[in-house]
């Protein structure tokens, strides 16, 4: 799909008439942001695919009697990112609950 001048020129007018022209700066650093915040996610996708854990294999060692197991706590599974934002979203209603009560005091 090739876009020629008069093509550009016409949606640049398309969107000042449909915006305006105060509006449009706004919308530009709106879009701007939201592409860094997008690429930024996706770099951090990226590493996270490339940070994969290692198996470590233990060499096995003659012993006269067997070790008792180890209890060995379970990680935390990690949080989704909707269960952070949903606890984010929580800390942030008490924040206002709290900032609220002392203004009343």
């Amino acid at each position: 799909m090739n876009l020629g001048a008069p093509e550009i020129i016409l949606i640049l007018v398309a969107l000042v008439l449909l915006f305006g022209a105060k509006k449009l700066p706004d919308l530009a650093r709106g879009v701007g942001r939201s592409l860094r915040i997008f690429k930024a996610e996706t770099s951090k996708m990226n590493d996270d695919d490339d940070e994969r854990p290692t198996v470590v294999q233990a060499q096995a060692q003659p012993q006269a009697q067997p070790a008792p197991p180890q209890q060995i706590p379970a990680p935390a599974p990690a949080l989704s990112v909707e269960e952070q934002a949903r606890q984010l979203e929580e800390q942030a209603a008490r924040l206002r609950a709290s900032a609220q009560a002392d203004k009343r005091v």
